[in-house]
């Protein structure tokens, strides 16, 4: 029997319309990568099968920003883009809907107005809205990060879940940008709460870090995010899916 599809998503986060990445979250870390087209087309050409996109303008703001970036990446490339940064009303997934984007991604929204999320899972269903859990200390962060709750990440997950809530963004934003490793503790407790599926995010730096989060794939861990490993070269992206297959192979040889 062949394990549900493992996908890497690599990451291309927006700020001033160009591709950045931010060291934990903190906005005066921020190493600028340029042109976020390109980077779109480049990752699609390494064989990318999903795209990651936040509107770090738009999380601080409570309101879309780079809608002009992200419509010009939709625009250019074939695959799926899911989005998420700054989406507080119903109208601000519209706008990235009619925009092309295939998901939207609803994280202080889930603890400020859960009534917003359960209308919006309600119109669109839990495979275009996914739940976007950034932690801090296993709290749930929001406001682009800045703000901490007093909710837990797994605590969150189960209440959104009874709402129709399917995928589930994990970000430990201790790990993120950082190259440590993914918090693969937290990342289990989630999964092991059966909400929904889990796609990881945050401090991933070797190929060795994909083959333990493709472990935790019978616990409902689905995909990765990666960013600050692309960027910087610590591995291609097509070594990345490569690693990933080649775990798919040998679970099928084992089963």
């Amino acid at each position: 029997m062949r394990l549900a599809k493992f996908t890497i998503y690599p990451a291309i986060d927006l700020r001033g319309g160009q591709c950045v990445r931010l060291f934990q979250g903190d906005y005066a870390q921020e190493t600028v990568y340029g042109d976020p087209v390109e980077a779109a087309l480049r990752w699609q050409s390494q064989g990318a099968e999903w795209l990651h996109v936040v509107d770090l303008d738009g999380a601080k703001s409570g309101h879309p920003v780079n809608l002009d970036a992200i419509e010009a990446i939709v625009r250019h490339v074939s695959i799926p883009v899911q989005v998420g940064g700054g989406l507080r009303k119903l109208e601000h997934l519209e706008m990235l809907f009619e925009r092309g984007v295939r998901r939207v991604i609803l994280g202080t929204a889930a603890i400020e107005n859960p009534e917003l999320v359960k209308r919006a899972l309600e119109n669109y269903g839990g495979q275009r809205v996914a739940i976007g859990l950034d932690a801090r200390d296993g709290y749930v962060a929001t406001w682009g990060w800045l703000n901490k709750s007093r909710v837990r990440a797994e605590e969150l997950a189960r209440q959104l879940a009874a709402n129709g809530a399917e995928t589930f963004i994990f970000t430990d934003i201790s790990r993120d940008g950082t190259l440590s490793g993914p918090n693969l503790e937290a990342i289990r407790s989630l999964a092991q709460t059966g909400a929904g599926e889990v796609i990881a995010s945050g401090g991933v730096s070797r190929l060795e870090d994909l083959s333990a989060l493709c472990q935790l794939s019978p616990l409902g861990v689905r995909g990765v995010i990666i960013g600050k490993a692309l960027y910087s070269g610590a591995f291609s992206l097509k070594e990345a899916i490569r690693a990933v297959e080649d775990r798919d192979l040998s679970q099928d040889v084992r089963n």
